[in-house]
């Protein structure tokens, strides 16, 4: 696919005197125009795994519109990795011709773009939201889904709509280390130039950290070096075929909000280690392992001091990492609807980037609205100078 460049998208005049939200980051060779993120968003519109030109508008216009990061949703590894039948994959080569095409619009428009990849363990074969079948429901054979091929670190129901898992085998493990590995083969193929682990909200890596979904008492349960390894392990695949000088994030629930579950604190000892993993960055998020999650109130350990799920809700962990943990990046995610805000928590160095996730949904010039804000003038693209 060609794409004709009039000019770079959104992008600021003047790099002198700009907020931090607007100044430009770099990590390992990859440098981000601004500190704005497009956070993975799941759109349950694909068909066997593969992207259609509803990604293509969805990502396009907000690399048109100046973000600085686009991260595609969480595809899975494998099929049966897949939240829903109609998310995203990226198990077979087949699947990477279109991607590719969205990559070169993105980079058309000066922007970065990346892809998480994820195994979404007992949270799999579920229907989309929009099914009409009833959301965290499992999808039947009939439907699409995979009843009898859900796994999990043990076989502990999650959402009481959703089954019970398999215990995964050593064999599934390490199965799914290998695909992980191949798809970020298929990510550099594609041309991305981040790739992300998806560690977080109750799917399969997550639910491997947290000791309420990890039952096991082999080599990948019991300790935090067990419950981490399949991590570990992740990583270092995607390692054998995910260069070097690209950057490698994980998103990670900083907690699981629930007593004698994952912790703050246990977070931080996580981000401690990342860096010998072969991972640039840690992206805070939190919650989304088990049906009695409190998001308020201090649980879970000393680090747990909620503000009710309000803006920002993540920021407390990100601080904590951020200024305990001095060789990884830091981003966060979590209601962050505001730029003074979102700019106040690079400022406070809670967080290297923010990730913006439904206020992209409800208003896609979220960049516009950052630079107006700052009363920083924009370049617009030439096809767009009218609407100044």
């Amino acid at each position: 696919m060609t794409v004709k460049v009039v000019n770079n998208s959104y992008s600021t005049q003047d790099t002198k005197n700009l907020p931090l939200i607007l100044t430009p980051f770099k990590l390992q060779s990859v440098e981000f125009k601004n500190r704005i993120v497009v956070s993975p968003m799941c759109q349950y519109s694909s068909v066997d795994g593969f992207a259609n030109s509803w990604h293509m508008v969805h990502v396009g216009q907000y690399a048109l519109r100046g973000a600085g990061l686009i991260i595609m949703e969480a595809t899975g590894v494998q099929p049966n990795g897949r939240i829903t039948p109609d998310c995203l994959g990226l198990w077979k080569d087949e699947q990477t011709a279109y991607l590719k095409e969205i990559v070169e619009y993105a980079h058309s428009q000066g922007a970065k773009i990346g892809i998480q990849l994820a195994h979404a363990g007992r949270k799999a074969s579920c229907y989309s939201p929009f099914s009409g079948n009833g959301w965290d429901k499992l999808a039947t054979t009939e439907n699409g889904g995979w009843p009898d091929n859900v796994v999990g670190p043990s076989a502990i129901q999650g959402w009481p709509t959703a089954g019970t898992p398999r215990e995964a085998s050593v064999k599934d493990i390490k199965d799914i280390v290998l695909s992980f590995g191949q798809a970020a083969r298929r990510a550099q193929e594609a041309g991305f130039d981040v790739v992300e682990i998806h560690g977080a909200h109750g799917y399969l890596i997550h639910s491997f950290l947290s000791p309420l979904s990890n039952h096991r008492n082999d080599e990948y349960g019991g300790s935090f070096e067990n419950r981490s390894r399949l991590l570990r392990e992740v990583a270092a695949e995607i390692r054998k075929y995910w260069p070097e000088e690209k950057p490698l994030f994980v998103r990670i629930s900083c907690s699981d909000w629930a007593d004698g579950g994952w912790n703050g604190d246990d977070s931080v000892k996580l981000a401690s280690v990342l860096k010998s993993f072969g991972i640039d960055l840690v992206d805070c998020s939190s919650a989304g392992l088990v049906p009695h999650q409190k998001m308020h109130g201090t649980v879970g350990g000393p680090s747990e001091k909620a503000h009710d799920h309000g803006p920002g809700w993540n920021v407390p962990f990100s601080d904590k990492i951020a200024k305990s943990v001095h060789d990884i990046s830091v981003a966060v995610v979590g209601g962050i609807q505001d730029p003074q805000y979102a700019n106040t928590i690079l400022e406070r160095k809670s967080a290297h980037l923010v990730l913006v996730g439904r206020e992209f949904l409800r208003n896609p010039t979220f960049v516009a609205d950052v630079a107006k804000a700052f009363n920083v003038e924009l370049n617009y693209p030439l096809q767009y100078n009218r609407s100044k």
